[in-house]
């Protein structure tokens, strides 16, 4: 496919570029989301499930109780390529977006 790997110190420049939740571990992007509840938890993964299938790219996904945890990694060339930080990117806007006004969720909604 042609995507270019980068080494774990691009990939640790390119997410302390805005991913700062986000980390890179036994060569995967990880991050953790708090959703303190398994409703929270299951609406969560639904969205990352549709963010990964519209992206055409997987991430592996466990739902706990009260995280979840996303792992990205481009198989195909067994490291971390551009696909993993636009998906992640996508992920992290989604999972922390809150309206600029009016009725939203609650302050504890998902960290």
């Amino acid at each position: 496919m042609g995507d270019r790997k980068y080494s774990e110190a691009e990939i640790e420049r390119h997410l302390s570029e805005g991913l700062e939740g986000w980390g890179f571990t036994d060569g995967h992007l990880v991050r953790e989301f708090e959703t303190g509840d398994w409703r929270r938890g299951s609406l969560l993964a639904g969205a990352i499930a549709f963010l990964g299938e519209a992206a055409f790219h997987h991430p592996d996904i466990v739902l706990g109780y009260p995280a979840l945890t996303v792992r990205l990694r481009s198989h195909d060339v067994d490291g971390i390529t551009d696909r993993d930080f636009e998906l992640a990117r996508k992920i992290e806007e989604v999972a922390t977006w809150r309206p600029t006004a009016g009725d939203g969720p609650p302050d504890d909604w998902i960290t």
